[in-house]
């Protein structure tokens, strides 16, 4: 086995959010015929010491905890021209110690898993994973901000998109979570070796028949995500106050449910009559069984929504926008809508049908496992480091 060096802008478990279930499920794909060397940043104490289970699939670990605020980081950012992105993982500690870990092993690969990272490759071959195109992501959320957020979001997409295509061009290859996302990327001028590895979903986990969790009494619509999240907040407020008024005119007793840690405080002021707002839970699983249909109305989505493919693997009914469903190969089995009538609508025909959605979560099983979706990481890791 040859060494591979892993680096993360978040320490890749527990699995709970979606950039760490796509890192922690490549990183494991990868420990197969790998020795991996972990460096990452952690946002906590917890980060710091990753459970044994975990430690025992790499060949070594260093986690940096990140404190850099982003304000702090937006004044070096503008001082030095670059995106604010930078300088917000910029960490002394985390450079000496991949400085390091090229000097003790012979490292044949660098796996980078977000953009954050790129300030930390080095001269073996390398494989980006940008998952995304973050700074298409600033370019639509600036007109919806004021200012002067609006005049920041759109020089972070400016800066952020040039360095996205400069680190392109410079590593061997570079990853996007969806087809729609690489092409999206080339169209705004990325150049390089541009591959989709799309996101898979631990099915055997996500089985409504390992779940014993009988469902709601009172019709149950659920919304998982993370609530501190701007595109999550926009969809619940959304959903919350413009949508759900028109579902429970037509069913009273439906009640909304937001499953998710670090709820803002606009997101805890949305309970009340028919919301719920949980905070973090134990298992999301066990209100997903509870779901009579699960919803992503989100007008800014990219990639591919790991919460729909837990809804699907789990036999929900799910409603979603076009931008929630748009990266995800569904097949007709889950219901896309526009508009806050067109989507009440389907939510009401959702409540009104079948209590299970068989059809979605086959489509899972056949579509989306996680072993199959990244089997060609493999081939390109062999060839990039050949």
């Amino acid at each position: 086995m040859r060494d591979l060096l892993f680096l993360a802008h978040r320490v890749p478990f527990p699995p709970d959010r979606g950039d760490k279930i796509r890192s922690y499920h490549v990183l494991r794909h990868l420990a197969r015929e790998w020795r991996v060397h972990l460096y990452a940043f952690g946002e906590s104490e917890a980060d710091l010491d990753p459970p044994p289970a975990f430690r025992d699939l790499l060949a070594s670990c260093h986690i940096v905890r990140r404190t850099r605020s982003m304000p702090v980081a937006a004044i070096q950012a503008l001082a030095k021209g670059e995106p604010i992105s930078l300088p917000a993982f910029a960490h002394p500690d985390m450079a000496r110690a991949a400085a390091r870990v090229r000097a003790d092993h012979r490292i044949a690969a660098t796996y980078i898993f977000s953009g954050q990272m790129a300030q930390y490759r080095g001269p073996e071959p390398t494989v980006m994973d940008m998952v995304d195109v973050d700074s298409a992501k600033f370019a639509a959320m600036a007109p919806k901000a004021r200012w002067p957020m609006r005049a920041m979001l759109t020089r972070e997409a400016k800066r952020l998109g040039d360095y996205e295509r400069r680190v392109a061009r410079e590593v061997d290859a570079t990853l996007f979570v969806s087809e729609a996302e690489a092409a999206l990327f080339r169209a705004g001028g990325g150049q390089g070796r541009i591959v989709a590895i799309e996101n898979g979903i631990d099915a055997a986990t996500y089985d409504p028949d390992a779940i014993r969790e009988p469902r709601s009494d009172e019709p149950l619509i659920v919304f998982t995500g993370q609530m501190d999240y701007r595109p999550n907040i926009d969809a619940v407020t959304r959903f919350a106050t413009r949508i759900l008024p028109l579902v429970r005119a037509a069913c009273p007793s439906a009640r909304f449910a937001i499953v998710g840690r670090a709820p803002t405080p606009a997101v805890r002021r949305l309970a009340g009559e028919g919301v719920i707002v949980t905070g973090e839970v134990p298992d999301t699983r066990l209100w997903l069984a509870r779901a009579h249909v699960c919803v992503a109305p989100l007008d800014l989505a990219r990639g591919i929504q790991n919460k729909l493919l837990e809804a699907m693997a789990m036999a929900r009914p799910v409603v979603a926008s076009t931008a929630a469903a748009e990266g995800i190969d569904h097949g007709g089995t889950i219901a896309v809508a526009e508009g806050d009538r067109d989507f009440a609508d389907r939510v009401i025909a959702a409540l009104n049908g079948p209590a299970d959605n068989g059809a979605a979560r086959a489509r899972v099983l056949a579509r989306y496992d996680w072993a199959a979706r990244l089997a060609p990481l493999d081939l390109l890791l062999k060839d990039v480091a050949a």
